[in-house]
């Protein structure tokens, strides 16, 4: 059931890779509330996925950059405000990549370069996101900026390594962007910190997700939240509902990190 919760809004949407991604629902579900945006991911992700297919259901043109590259994140918004015909309204962060995870370095061996590529793809590509932003006047007032982040930034998730560190930039960069952007345009700036998701991505993290996912399930007492649950979500913070919300890390897991054991958990080790 649509609200119009984001009818004559228009905005930008990164990281839809395929189906199984949050920025892929999230996608779908601006689309069904009334918004017009661009679609966005770095080229190499392009080539891996199927944002063309996103594109068609969308009626929405896709804008190649690099988030990393200031030059690709200016000519993302100018295109973008040329094709919707105006400043923009909202935009998702949805981008995050650890080499070292991906080649399976551990972290107490990490390779340093790499970690580095993962602060900058992951986290420091939001703060790029926002001075560009910024400096050319590309979001309207009241505007939001919305990125995906995970709880591992505040609590130890061996097999996440580097992305730990690479959430928690993220997350403070929300916070001092979000006051800086709030005082000079009110545009509000905010991380969701979704449950484990079974997406390409989060599945491919490894050290036995399902088994983790099963884990956080039985934690939660409203279980673990979906990709179409974080849409959902997502949408509320895009739209003028929440407009006094900002440099919040907003906690989308079903309960999970206010948890400190469940009644499943416990018996499930008393049958041990």
């Amino acid at each position: 059931m649509a609200y119009g919760l984001l009818n004559g809004k228009r905005g930008i949407i990164t990281g839809a890779l395929d189906d199984k991604s949050i920025a892929w629902k999230v996608a779908l579900k601006a689309k069904e509330e009334g918004a017009t945006f661009t679609l966005s991911n770095a080229p190499i992700a392009m080539r891996m996925g199927a944002i063309r297919d996103l594109a068609e259901q969308c009626e929405a043109e896709i804008i190649p950059a690099d988030a990393t590259v200031v030059e690709d994140i200016e000519n993302l918004y100018n295109k973008s405000m040329d094709a919707l015909g105006g400043k923009i309204d909202f935009v998702l962060h949805s981008i995050g990549m650890s080499p070292n995870i991906r080649k399976g370095r551990p972290y107490h061996d990490l390779n340093y370069d790499w970690y580095m590529k993962s602060l900058d793809v992951s986290a420091l590509s939001l703060h790029k996101m926002l001075q560009t932003a910024q400096r050319m006047d590309a979001i309207n007032e009241w505007g939001s900026v919305v990125a995906l982040t995970y709880l591992a930034a505040q609590r130890t998730v061996p097999f996440y390594t580097d992305m730990a560190e690479a959430k928690s930039m993220l997350e403070s960069i929300a916070r001092s962007y979000g006051y800086h952007y709030g005082k000079a345009k009110n545009v509000r700036v905010n991380t969701v910190s979704q449950s484990p998701t079974m997406t390409t991505a989060g599945s491919g993290i490894g050290g036995g997700f399902q088994n983790f996912y099963d884990f956080t399930d039985k934690m939660s007492p409203l279980g673990n939240a979906s990709a179409e649950d974080c849409a959902d979500y997502v949408i509320t913070l895009f739209s003028d509902l929440t407009r006094k919300v900002t440099m919040q890390n907003l906690f989308h897991d079903g309960g999970y990190s206010m948890t400190a054991i469940s009644e499943e958990v416990m018996q499930m080790l008393q049958q041990q």
